[in-house]
């Protein structure tokens, strides 16, 4: 095991607090919703003065270039990565069948890290741990036993609730079933250790509901993704119109349903129908076999960029055809703030206050997708209309220093 590590000691004031962060990978790049929303958690709280921990569990093995931003936040933090294996042999998966729990969260426990957390716990008294999604909720009972720390889920996506989801969009059998019985497993996971927590932050009321319905009996607070508004500025000069585009990290598995459900609906109409636009598809981990997509001057399969905000600003009309997905999607948080019009399900834009056809445009078929985007591509100043008042909604409610300001406050109250 590999531990990479960063520090950056402060003098704690007496009414700061003293907060470890818990991840299930690495959140630098800050190049998709979760790494996003973890970082703006942080420097929210380190803008308010709290002292910082950050540890990461890094099953990619992923080394890259920090770029300024990254720096500037691990400087003031302390931070440790640990090199974690997740890989799953198929006889590993075969035997899996006969189990009771999901491999899916399984693969996220490793002994020796628990030992070094364990250690950790023992030296450092913190004041409030945090659990960034479900995965590193398989270390709540050793650090339940070793830190009289107020222990926080944050629900990124209700895990079970995708699975779900996903199989209800699977015509084969076999299949069905088997996403059927990972979603019946990791909703058995996910009510055994809700209660455990002393709290859990949402991000819509949807959530919300759901956990209450679940049983949930501690405190449940409902927290919108939170932003750096001066980090979004769009240039309308440099933005291609008429253009469709696409941006996620396909290595999720509700985006990589969603977007190939929209290219095999869509392809043929983006090539020689009516739908006379370019559509561009980019993304982290995006499979070889996208590139049958690829139709010169039509459709561009790119891949990873190197600034997803320039690429963004770059295109003109953002499609979210996610069809099995929870939470708040971070990306049309971000595309709002770039002013863009965005066509989504509304599935994706779950959890946002949005007013259809007023801030974002709504499509649950492919008959809604195809008249939104044929209105469109046919008129900039509404597309532009959309956008300006896209970007007012972020403005009102998903600035991360008023977002973080809340979260702190509903610490104090645990603590």
């Amino acid at each position: 095991m590999t531990v990479r590590s960063n520090y950056y000691f402060c003098w704690k004031p007496s009414n700061q607090l003293k907060i470890l962060f818990l991840t299930h990978r690495v959140p630098f790049p800050q190049n998709g919703g979760y790494p996003i929303v973890v970082c703006n958690t942080i420097r929210g709280l380190v803008n308010l003065g709290h002292e910082v921990s950050l540890v990461a569990l890094n099953a990619k093995k992923y080394h890259h270039e920090n770029n300024d931003d990254d720096n500037d936040l691990l400087s003031k933090i302390n931070y440790r990565a640990y090199d974690i294996n997740i890989n799953v042999s198929v006889f590993e998966v075969a035997a899996n069948l006969f189990s009771k729990t999901s491999f899916n969260i399984d693969k996220y426990y490793d002994a020796d890290f628990e030992r070094l957390l364990v250690r950790e716990l023992k030296i450092t008294q913190y004041d409030i741990i945090q659990f960034e999604g479900l995965f590193v909720s398989l270390y709540l009972s050793a650090i339940r036993k070793n830190s009289k720390a107020k222990l926080i889920y944050r629900l990124h996506n209700i895990e079970s609730q995708i699975w779900h989801r996903l199989s209800q969009q699977k015509s084969d059998p076999f299949k069905k079933s088997y996403l059927k019985m990972h979603a019946k497993r990791i909703k058995n996971y996910e009510l055994q250790q809700l209660n455990n927590f002393d709290a859990i932050a949402v991000f819509t009321e949807q959530d919300k509901s759901t956990l209450m319905e679940y049983g949930t009996k501690i405190p449940i607070e409902i927290l919108p993704v939170g932003i750096n508004l001066d980090h979004y500025q769009p240039d309308f000069e440099k933005t291609e119109f008429p253009s469709l585009f696409f941006l996620g990290s396909l290595d999720w598995l509700p985006n990589r349903e969603g977007i190939e459900w929209f290219l095999e609906n869509f392809k043929q109409d983006l090539i020689d129908g009516e739908l006379r636009v370019r559509f561009y598809v980019a993304g982290n981990d995006i499979p070889e076999r996208f590139d049958d997509y690829d139709v010169m001057g039509k459709i561009f399969i790119q891949g990873e960029v190197d600034d997803a905000l320039e690429f963004v600003n770059s295109k003109a009309i953002m499609i979210v055809p996610l069809l099995s997905s929870g939470g708040m999607r971070v990306k049309i948080v971000e595309g709002m703030a770039m002013q863009k019009c965005i066509i989504s399900t509304s599935l994706g834009a779950e959890g946002i206050n949005y007013k259809n056809s007023e801030n974002i445009l709504i499509a649950n078929n492919v008959d809604e997708f195809y008249e939104a985007i044929k209105l469109c591509i046919a008129d900039e100043d509404y597309c532009k209309r959309v956008g300006l008042n896209a970007r007012k909604l972020i403005e009102e409610q998903h600035d991360v220093n008023k977002v973080t300001e809340k979260l702190v406050a509903f610490y104090q109250t645990l603590v």
